[in-house]
């Protein structure tokens, strides 16, 4: 009896050992997705830096440390007229870009921030290509941080608001961070409410000030190269 389950037993782990290798192999490929968690300080990424380190930790724990990782956030410049800003759409790469099913988002920087973009629900996976709850589940955690304008750009420096948690390093009640939507249903959801990038801010760059909106200090982490 004993040696008939050993053909079994071995099946099942070789069974299991294929799915291993074929999430690799997938994570390899991958280019583009949510981080299934944010760094736990609010909207204080350290940073871009901070943010890019850790797309690149998040990647390298499912196998897609081949690729240099950066994330989707713009920064805003201290004052009006400086040009001392950084534009989200300028520092992703050119694409195209896929998520951890090989399923494509955009082939280009100009079709992400157009109608054509397949970012959705069902194709914004997180690194381990699970799904990220959004309108209806429990908890909603369908913010993204961005700071960015619906076309990937900065918002103006001071005098205006604060739309980037000051540029990434505060996680206090003040200040505040533009996010996006990545539940939008479909390619004609693109108005301001529903948008991928660029859907309302924050009430504040802590913790307890991002959740009420429905956020969880996540963001889009992009393969440059």
């Amino acid at each position: 009896m004993r040696t008939m389950w050993k053909p079994v037993g071995l099946a099942v782990v070789m069974l299991g050992v294929a799915a291993f290798a074929a999430a690799q192999t997938n994570a390899k490929d991958m280019t583009f997705f949510v981080t299934s968690t944010g760094p736990g300080n609010g909207g204080d990424l350290g940073g871009l830096e901070g943010a890019d380190k850790h797309c690149q930790s998040l990647a390298q724990a499912v196998g897609a440390g081949n690729h240099e990782w950066h994330a989707y956030l713009s920064t805003q410049a201290p004052k009006l007229t400086d040009t001392n800003f950084v534009n989200a759409r300028d520092r992703i790469g050119s694409g195209p870009w896929k998520n951890a099913k090989g399923e494509v988002i955009a082939r280009s920087v100009d079709e992400l921030h157009s109608p054509a973009s397949n970012l959705n629900k069902a194709t914004a996976l997180t690194e381990k290509g699970e799904l990220v709850n959004g309108r209806g589940d429990t908890p909603n955690v369908h913010d993204m941080l961005t700071g960015s304008r619906p076309d990937g750009t900065a918002f103006p420096g001071a005098p205006f608001a604060d739309m980037t948690c000051g540029n990434w390093t505060k996680s206090g009640p003040d200040g505040s961070a533009m996010t996006g939507h990545h539940d939008r249903k479909g390619p004609l959801e693109t108005t301001w409410a529903t948008s991928w990038n660029s859907a309302h801010p924050t009430l504040g760059c802590s913790a307890e000030k991002i959740k009420p909106t429905g956020g969880e200090g996540l963001f889009y982490c992009f393969a440059v190269k």
